[in-house]
């Protein structure tokens, strides 16, 4: 395996106005030349990471990160809770992407994400099918309102004494629709009560990774900086509640727009928040995609994953 490369510093960076108000944080390394590569980060709201770009080999990629609405680098921050959220949709940072293409001058790009950024990714490519050369995906989503259901509901079954912890923190008459009620207390101009959402929505997250074959060194969710914390609360809770401004079903009806794009679907089997059968599914309806499962894996990834990245990555460069 080639990976990890050297994380270079980006050469160039910047703010792109998207509009209504919104900067979009960007940054481009390696080779000004090279196969343009977008990396979309999960959460939604957890913001890209410098990490990343060590999966690329910076002689033969350009490799783009960016911060969608609202989180990392991007203004205004979310964390500031006069931000509203009124223009954070799907749609909208699906546009964000369209304008950084056409901002950066790219032609066609291979687009690299997991989690909340394969649902993105699948979300933009079949409204620009034309503008994307692959795609690798890996702990794929498409933020179903049943895969919601199932993470910050059904996954409960084991976990029972967090999710009761979970529960607990909701008033019984909104327990019907925790994630709506979690996502009105984490955009409260009550300080006190968004930071114990915050909190503890961060713990349940982090409860659902207890099962990881390979077991983070610190907690992921509540180990996060206080603005990165309360970006991806804020952020993921408002988009979990509008079921993504998606049609339930829709990112796995339309994967047949993809055809003739290269897609390498990677999953781990013992992934709770993100179970197997949506990567299945989507395989089913994307032709010509290529689903691996490892056993070696949870939703944070595992070796066998790993190197399974790095080959398609690998493999993509050349093409």
């Amino acid at each position: 395996m080639p990976a990890p490369y050297p994380i270079l510093e980006p050469y160039d960076q910047g703010l792109l106005d998207v509009g209504d108000g919104n900067r979009v944080h960007w940054e481009v390394s390696g080779n000004p030349d090279g196969k343009p590569a977008l990396v979309v980060h999960g959460g939604p709201g957890s913001g890209s990471s410098p990490r990343n770009r060590k999966l690329f080999d910076p002689d033969r990629y350009r490799l783009i990160l960016f911060d969608q609405r609202g989180c990392g680098r991007s203004t205004p921050h979310v964390a500031d809770p006069a931000t509203s959220l009124e223009h954070n949709t799907t749609h909208h940072l699906v546009a964000d992407m369209e304008k950084l293409r056409e901002h950066l001058g790219v032609e066609r790009w291979l687009l690299f994400g997991g989690s909340w950024g394969s649902t993105l990714i699948l979300a933009y490519a079949q409204a620009f099918p034309e503008r994307v050369s692959e795609i690798v995906l890996a702990g794929v989503t498409t933020t179903r309102r049943s895969e919601i259901a199932w993470l910050y509901g059904g996954a409960g079954r084991f976990f029972p004494e967090a999710h009761a912890r979970f529960r607990a923190e909701i008033p019984e008459g909104e327990r019907d629709d925790l994630v709506a009620a979690y996502a009105r207390r984490a955009s409260s101009t009550d300080l006190a009560v968004r930071d114990k959402a915050v909190a503890d929505w961060c713990a349940w997250e982090d409860a659902v990774l207890g099962l990881e074959p390979v077991k983070p060194s610190t907690a992921p969710y509540a180990g996060r900086p206080e603005a990165g914390r309360i970006s991806l609360v804020r952020i993921a809770s408002h988009y979990f509640a509008h079921g993504a401004w998606l049609e339930e079903g829709e990112l796995v009806r339309g994967a047949g727009t993809l055809a003739g794009i290269p897609g390498v679907l990677l999953q781990g089997r013992h992934d709770l928040g993100g179970p197997p059968h949506t990567a299945w599914e989507l395989a089913q309806s994307w032709p010509g995609a290529e689903l691996r499962i490892f056993d070696d894996s949870g939703h944070m990834g595992g070796t066998g994953m790993g190197e399974a990245m790095a080959e398609a990555l690998e493999r993509f460069a050349g093409q």
